[in-house]
């Protein structure tokens, strides 16, 4: 069943009558997205990034995370994650191995021990809280907005210290890892220096952002009289607070990346390989050789670690440069909301998939079809004013309304409450409109989860994770369909030319030799509120990675691709990076 019709058949109502339905396929045509599309862009993209690898400058950035967390970290550490659209701080206590039950001689046993190890926690969280970046806050001053997240830092600091009923000596200096959601350039993983960016803010690049967020704290170290402007100084413990020392940062994907491989256990025959985000802002990262990469990018890297054979890459694949394959698919719809952005062709796959423009997207297809292709059309002023202006119209309620709704006459109804028209207005919402703007918001929806996918499985066939085979070659056909003249390949010189792809470093693939012990399990971490809230979303992008990789015959070792939810993974993953440098520092 192809994807409109999917839609088609969401809703339980009555069709509009065949005229108004057809008019509205025809519309929306170009939205539409299939296996074959997703299959091409996943091998376009997957070449594209080997370019960029050795070439670009502001994409495929190594980071000097050159290995995953061993799981034996420990201690407790300060995390602040810097969001698109939140702030969160939070003491984050590694555990480690300390309650890791030992194996038995038992087979049985041994099988039940390795679940209950896989399943227990290994991470604590204590004190947490959480800001919203107001829009205010991202348009100020770089120090305003800094100064903000140090007095925030400060709150859950002095709450830490007041929690333990003053028993616990207040330590001069707080090891701290900080996330943040932005392209940055790092030679060490105590600094970075900030990359132009998106998500509507103003900060400048070439920003140091370890030195510009302890300047924003600093004035927290030094005591302070409590005044009659400064309600919340009354309430906390007045300082002097500790000073912080910045022992990590890095963005989001990696922090979700390092966060999933330290937080689950993993199975036999299971790797953490790589970690996506798809929330207001949309990025991914994975491991990579360094001799994948341009000899240029990894000079600071191999001498700060000369050992270091490979490193976790900042991909920044939503920016320009990495989205060529994208322009045979780009609608009218997508080129308008990318001129009227903050930053025109900065982004161009963000801007499809990103929870900051889905909601927008929607919203510009539905005005453009009620007002242009719907017989009559109607006029904008008769239209809410939700419809109406830009970024009105939310991902957020497309997600938590648009695409909850049972039927198109539910819809109708929530739609009348929520966003009426103009009370001059002689239109209103009926289950015809209501449904189209459900099936628009679906089709939006499916086509962001394919190019994910395909993304996703570029980036696993550019270091050689995976196989994946070129368009219109027999092995990339759906069973049954061979091209003439061709002849399929034999599963054994599908595994021979597979093993010499087979790659090594901070997560060792076993090869071939692993079908012995049962199928790999390559998993994917990933965050983010889109993928992790938006009804479906997960499950479809998974179904558009499954049909990928099967399309591409039988993978060296059985492997299959997983996606696995790495919650809060932004915060922890500053935590656990934190306690592996310090741990790499206290042992040298």
């Amino acid at each position: 069943m192809s994807e409109l019709a999917s839609a088609q058949s969401a809703s339980n109502e009555s069709p509009p009558p065949d005229d108004l339905e057809g008019e509205l396929d025809a519309f929306i045509q170009p939205l539409l997205i299939d296996d074959n599309v997703v299959h091409n862009l996943a091998y376009q993209f997957s070449k594209v990034y080997e370019e960029l690898a050795i070439r670009s400058d502001e994409q495929f950035l190594p980071t000097p995370v050159t290995k995953l967390p061993t799981g034996q970290e420990t201690g407790q550490f300060l995390a602040i994650d810097v969001g698109g659209t939140n702030l969160r701080v939070a003491f984050i206590e590694l555990l480690g191995d300390a309650e890791e039950l030992l194996p038995t001689a038992n087979g049985v046993e041994r099988s039940r021990e390795t679940i209950r190890n896989a399943q227990r926690p290994r991470v604590r969280r204590t004190l947490e809280k959480a800001w919203p970046i107001g829009e205010h806050l991202k348009m100020d001053k770089t120090e305003d907005l800094f100064a903000w997240i140090g007095d925030c830092i400060a709150e859950v600091v002095s709450d830490r210290l007041t929690s333990d009923n003053d028993k616990t000596p207040v330590p001069e200096e707080l090891a701290m890892g900080i996330t943040f959601s932005f392209p940055m350039i790092q030679t060490e993983l105590s600094s970075a220096t900030l990359m132009p960016m998106g998500k509507g803010f103003t900060i400048s690049s070439d920003l140091d952002l370890g030195s510009t967020l302890l300047q924003g704290y600093i004035r927290h170290t030094r005591r302070q009289s409590p005044t009659s402007s400064s309600p919340k100084a009354k309430r906390r413990k007045l300082g002097p607070l500790p000073r912080l020392k910045v022992t990590a940062i890095t963005n989001d994907t990696i922090a979700t990346l390092a966060s999933l491989a330290y937080s689950v256990k993993s199975l036999p025959n299971s790797r953490v390989v790589a970690g996506i985000v798809v929330g207001t802002g949309v990025n991914a990262t994975i491991p990579m050789k360094f001799s994948s990469l341009g000899e240029a990018k990894v000079e600071s890297i191999r001498k700060n670690k000369p050992d270091a054979t490979e490193t976790v890459v900042n991909t920044e694949v939503t920016i320009a440069g990495a989205c060529g394959p994208l322009q045979s698919m780009t609608t009218e719809w997508d080129r308008q909301l990318d001129k009227n952005c903050a930053r025109p062709g900065f982004q161009p796959l963000e801007y499809m998939t990103g929870g900051r423009y889905i909601g927008e997207l929607v919203r510009l297809i539905f005005f453009d079809y009620m007002t242009r292709a719907h017989k009559p059309p109607v006029p904008a002023a008769s239209l809410p004013a939700t419809i109406v202006h830009s970024y009105s119209f939310t991902t957020t309620f497309v997600s938590a309304v648009v695409a909850r709704a049972r039927s198109d006459s539910e819809l109708a109804g929530e739609l009348k409450r929520r966003i009426p028209p103009p009370e001059s207005s002689n239109w209103g919402w009926t289950p015809h409109s209501a449904g189209a703007l459900r099936k628009i918001a679906h089709l939006v929806q499916v086509r962001s989860a394919g190019l994910i996918a395909a993304s996703t499985v570029g980036l696993l066939a550019t270091v050689g994770e995976i196989a994946l085979s070129e368009p219109g070659s027999p092995a990339s056909l759906p069973d049954g369909m061979v091209l003439t003249d061709s002849k399929p390949s034999s599963p054994k010189s599908i595994l021979s030319s597979l093993q010499r792809d087979t790659r090594d470093g901070l997560s060792p693939a076993p090869g071939s030799s692993a079908w012995k012990s049962g199928p790999e399990e390559l998993v994917i971490a990933y965050t983010g509120g889109i993928i992790q809230h938006y009804p479906n979303f997960k499950e479809q992008t998974q179904r558009f990675i499954d049909r990928l990789v099967m399309r591409a015959g039988v993978q060296d070792g059985g492997k299959s691709v997983f996606l696995r939810e790495a919650r809060d993974g932004g915060i922890i993953g500053a935590g656990v990076l934190a306690g592996m440098e310090t741990m790499e520092r206290n042992s040298s």
